[in-house]
């Protein structure tokens, strides 16, 4: 990762130093058009394009990204649009990889584009390769005495970890992304809650925001809160400034988000972090929403609904602890109707009671179930207390 990294961010600068603020790059293509060695083995190529776009995130447009940030550049991926996604993936596999070559069908509309054929029929040479900076960290890795590259990474990789700023909302995806990034040796030096008095805010969760210090309490982790009108776009320089006072106050250095699909939020957060130079940590990025919710149970999350807007709920899913049933039946809605699992369509809001980085649970003593039509309403939590944690609990 290492090896494409550095020319990426090498290219990126002298990009930045000849005044370009937006990057056009290539990521997807071999993906979604089998530009690998391991697709010419494959025996469902679409299936294995397919697996791949899926996985992009997970190393490369998060490597990307994060260079991106670093360099406060702004990056385009066009191959990674939707509707040019869906296409590519439906192309015959015979159009893709065949006898001439891998990519075929891009490299024809490239030639018809006008690109001469000796580039647009010439085979690929990794970046970590034609730049050689493979070769440059296996040099300095003998150098200081290791046996290998890999080892000399993960040295260093284990010896930087940023501090950082947890964007906190109360629920479970910000909760489940700090624990991520924590249980990944990074410090978290404070969370961080922008308050909006839009109770339909583009960008915030507004459920029981107010008992947030109750979750910091808990965690021992200091909460740093940011209040905003809530007006679409506008509420972004709320969060910018509440993300420049953690990094004066706590010398934090990047911020995690809890975000899933939502472009909307997670481009915003990233156009903020590049324009004050810091990091954005994305952990739970186009993970398999019922995967998640999984995930949260056998991580001994404990979380209820503290509001519901969609077809297929209604009040009876607030104020009661999510379970495997919950679970379950929320997957059948799916299903049947197209619910989003986890949530982040807005169909529900959640509130975390207590999880591993708790000391002690939140008990909520009173609350009010809000009622606005059928399949909307909300839970006003209105007094909680801290209480020690049953042993049983968590075994």
């Amino acid at each position: 990762m290492a090896g494409v990294a550095l020319p990426t961010y090498i290219a990126g600068r002298a990009a930045k130093e000849d005044g370009i603020n937006v990057l056009f790059t290539g990521s997807g293509a071999d993906e979604m058009f089998g530009g690998y060695n391991r697709h010419k083995k494959a025996t469902d190529l679409n299936s294995e394009c397919l697996k791949d776009t899926l996985n992009i995130h997970l190393k490369d447009t998060y490597r990307d990204g994060l260079i991106a940030s670093e360099l406060e550049l702004d990056l385009r991926s066009p191959f990674l649009n939707r509707h040019v996604a869906e296409y590519a993936l439906g192309i015959p596999a015979a159009l893709k990889l065949n006898e001439k070559g891998n990519k075929m069908i891009l490299r024809q509309v490239a030639e018809r584009a006008g690109i001469p054929a000796e580039f647009a029929l010439r085979n690929k040479k990794a970046a970590q390769y034609g730049s050689k900076f493979d070769r440059a960290i296996e040099k300095l890795a003998k150098r200081t005495g290791y046996k290998n590259k890999t080892d000399y990474l993960k040295n260093m990789e284990k010896n930087y970890k940023p501090k950082l700023g947890v964007l906190f909302s109360s629920g479970k995806d910000s909760h489940f992304a700090m624990y991520k990034m924590k249980e990944a040796g990074y410090p978290i030096e404070c969370l961080i809650t922008v308050k909006s008095k839009n109770p339909d805010s583009y960008m915030f969760h507004t459920p029981n925001i107010n008992m947030a210090s109750l979750q910091s309490e808990a965690m021992g982790i200091p909460l740093l809160e940011q209040e905003t009108a809530g007006e679409k776009e506008v509420e972004l320089d709320d969060l910018k400034k509440a993300i420049e006072k953690a990094k004066k106050e706590y010398g934090t250095e990047g911020v995690v988000t809890g975000a899933l699909y939502s472009t909307y939020q997670k481009e915003r957060i990233e156009g903020i972090c590049s324009e004050l130079g810091m990091y954005v940590y994305s952990p739970l990025w186009h993970m398999d929403q019922e995967e998640e919710m999984h995930k949260l149970l056998e991580e001994k999350f404990h979380f209820l609904f503290s509001s519901i807007a969609a077809y297929g709920l209604n009040n009876k899913w607030l104020g009661k602890e999510i379970t495997k049933n919950e679970i379950d039946e929320l997957v059948k809605l799916n299903d049947k109707i197209g619910l989003n699992v986890a949530g982040e369509g807005g169909e529900f809001e959640s509130f975390v009671l207590d999880c591993p980085l708790y000391s002690r649970r939140i008990e909520i003593k009173k609350s009010t179930v809000i009622n606005i039509d059928e399949y909307t309403a909300r839970l006003n939590i209105e007094d909680a207390i801290l209480v020690q944690k049953d042993r049983t609990q968590n075994e």
